[in-house]
Parts: structure tokens; C-alpha cells; sequence
């Protein structure tokens, strides 16, 4: 079994969150594995900007999910991944999906919307977590 650790964004923009569609249709979180000399921080900086083209600041740590699967490219080797997420907020709404990555749509949704389009159980409890602090008033 091989461990893999990496790091994504829950970005939002006023009362949207950023959501990625990837060529089989699923809509996802932008995420990606972190590179040498990178914290968890910065590689979730640079993977919403590589996959959406979107600049983001981070407001805060949300929170990891972990999952394991098989990697049918690589002998069905199981592979442990750990996710740390980061709440995030856009500079604007501006998207450009990577393509390169296989992803053929980003945009912000709305926080009323966001979480039935999104795929995964784990990211939409991600996603919870994000519109409860999106919707805590500030200095709480």
C-alpha cells in the first residue's frame, strides 16, 4: 500500500463555490497532490490556480478526508490518500479549467446548489463545513 498526501480549496466568491467538471461529467473540488519543499497550504494555492486559473487567498484550514483506492494503472496497487482542505476566497470569478488535467468546465455555484452537483460524499461534508464558516458573522 502506498501513502499519498495532498491538498485542495473550497473557494468561494460572495455566496458561490468554486466547482470543477471533469470529462465524465463529475463536478469536483480542485485538488492535487503536494510537490517537494510545499506545505499543504501552498500546494492548495497552487493546484486551484493550475486547475481553474482562479487566484485564491486562504482564510482557513477545514479540515482532511481520508480514503483509500485502487490504482487500476499500477496493478490495482491500493493507494492511502489523505486530502487537507482549505476554506479559500477568490480575487474574482474568472475561470480557465485545465484541460491538460481533464477537466471541461469551472464555475463558481451557489452555496444553495453547490453541494447536490458536487460528486463525492466526502467533498460535499467538506463543503458543509466551508458554508457554515462562510456564513458565520466576522469576528465570531
Amino acid at each position: 500500500m502506498r501513502k499519498e498526501i495532498s491538498s485542495g480549496g473550497v473557494v468561494y466568491f460572495g455566496n458561490a463555490i468554486l466547482l470543477l467538471k471533469k470529462y465524465n461529467g463529475d463536478w469536483v473540488l480542485p485538488k492535487g497532490k503536494i510537490e517537494k519543499n510545499e506545505d499543504t497550504k501552498d500546494t492548495s494555492i497552487r493546484e486551484v490556480f493550475e486547475e481553474s486559473g482562479v487566484k485564491a487567498d486562504v482564510i482557513k484550514y477545514i479540515g482532511k478526508i481520508q480514503y483509500s483506492f485502487k490504482n487500476s494503472w499500477k496493478n490495482n496497487e491500493v493507494i492511502n490518500k489523505t486530502v487537507h482542505w482549505y476554506l479559500m476566497k477568490a480575487r474574482g470569478m474568472s475561470c480557465n479549467p485545465q484541460k491538460e488535467e481533464g477537466f471541461i468546465d469551472a464555475r463558481f455555484v451557489h452555496i444553495n446548489r453547490v453541494k447536490e452537483m458536487a460528486k463525492y460524499d466526502d467533498e460535499k461534508n467538506i463543503i458543509e463545513k466551508a458554508i457554515k464558516e462562510i456564513k458565520r458573522p466576522h469576528g465570531e
